[in-house]
C-alpha cells in the first residue's frame, strides 16, 4: 500500500509539473528553446521542472502571458511555433543573436501588448501580419537587419505608443497614414535608408514626445507645425538632405522641448519662454 501511494504521488507530481500550461504552449516553448540553442543560454531551462520555474516565463491562470529572455544568448531562428503562445501579452527577446525572418505566425498573438525584438540579427521585411495585433502598444524592432518599406498595415495599430524601427535598412517614405496612430508617444526611424519629405501629418500626433529621424535621406523642408506640441521633448533630424536654408522657429517653446537637432539647415531660434 505504501509503495502504491508513493507511485501515485510520483505520477501526480510529474503531471502537476506540466499541468500549469497547455500542451501546445509547452511544445511552443520547447521549440523556441531548441531553435535558439537553449543549452547554451546564459540561464537555461530545466526541462524536467515545472514550466512555471523556467527562466523568463510568466504564467497567469495556467497560461503563458510573458516571455522575457533579454540578454540571454539566444542564437538561431525564431520558430513558427511561437504563434501557438496565444495568451502572450509581452515578448522581450532583446539583446540576443536571433537571425532569420520574423515569423508571420506572431499574428496569432492577439493579446500581445509589447513586442520587443530589438538588438538582434533579424532580416527580411517587417511582416505585414503584425498589423493584426491591434492591442499592441509597443513595437521595438530597432538594431536589426530589416529591409523593405514600413508596412501600411502597421498604421492599423491604433493603440501603439512606441514605434521604434531605427538602425535597420528600411527604405521608402514615411506613410502619410501615420496620423492614424493618435496615441503614439515615441517614433524612431533613425539610421535607415528612408527618403522623401518629412510629412506634415506628424503634426497630428498630439501625444508625441520623441521624434527621431536622423541619418536617412529625407529631403525638402523641415515641417515646424509639430513644434507647438506641449509634450514634445526631443526632435532629431540630423544627417539628412533637408533644404540648406535658414529655418526660423518662432512662438512659444513647447515646455518639454529639450533636444532640437537640425542638420543641413541652420536653425535660428526666436523662442518665447513661458
Amino acid at each position: 500500500m505504501k509503495t502504491l501511494n508513493l507511485t501515485f504521488a510520483f505520477i501526480f507530481a510529474t503531471f502537476y509539473s506540466f499541468a500549469n500550461v497547455s500542451t501546445s504552449e509547452k511544445e511552443a516553448l520547447l521549440a523556441i528553446y531548441n531553435a535558439t540553442n537553449g543549452s547554451q543560454w546564459n540561464v537555461t531551462w530545466d526541462l524536467n521542472a515545472s514550466v512555471s520555474n523556467w527562466y523568463g516565463v510568466t504564467i497567469e491562470n495556467d497560461k503563458v502571458v510573458e516571455l522575457n529572455l533579454q540578454f540571454n544568448n539566444l542564437e538561431g531562428e525564431l520558430p513558427n511555433e511561437i504563434g501557438s503562445l496565444v495568451n502572450l501579452k509581452k515578448i522581450n527577446l532583446g539583446f540576443n543573436k536571433i537571425s532569420g525572418t520574423i515569423p508571420s505566425s506572431i499574428q496569432n498573438l492577439e493579446e500581445l501588448v509589447n513586442l520587443e525584438l530589438f538588438m538582434n540579427r533579424f532580416e527580411g521585411e517587417i511582416p505585414v501580419e503584425l498589423g493584426s495585433l491591434t492591442k499592441l502598444e509597443s513595437l521595438k524592432l530597432y538594431s536589426n537587419q530589416l529591409t523593405g518599406e514600413i508596412p501600411l498595415s502597421l498604421m492599423d495599430l491604433v493603440n501603439l505608443k512606441e514605434l521604434l524601427l531605427g538602425s535597420n535598412f528600411l527604405t521608402g517614405e514615411i506613410p502619410l497614414e501615420i496620423s492614424a496612430l493618435e496615441k503614439l508617444q515615441k517614433l524612431s526611424l533613425m539610421d535607415n535608408q528612408m527618403y522623401g519629405e518629412i510629412p506634415v501629418e506628424l503634426a497630428q500626433l498630439k501625444d508625441l514626445e520623441e521624434l527621431l529621424l536622423s541619418t536617412n535621406q529625407f529631403t525638402g523642408d523641415m515641417p515646424m507645425e509639430f513644434l507647438s506640441h506641449q509634450k514634445l521633448n526631443t526632435v532629431m533630424v540630423s544627417d539628412n538632405n533637408l533644404n540648406e536654408e535658414y529655418v526660423t522657429i518662432s512662438g512659444k517653446n513647447p515646455p518639454a522641448l529639450g533636444v532640437l537637432q537640425i542638420e543641413n539647415a541652420t536653425a535660428t531660434m526666436d523662442i518665447e519662454k513661458e
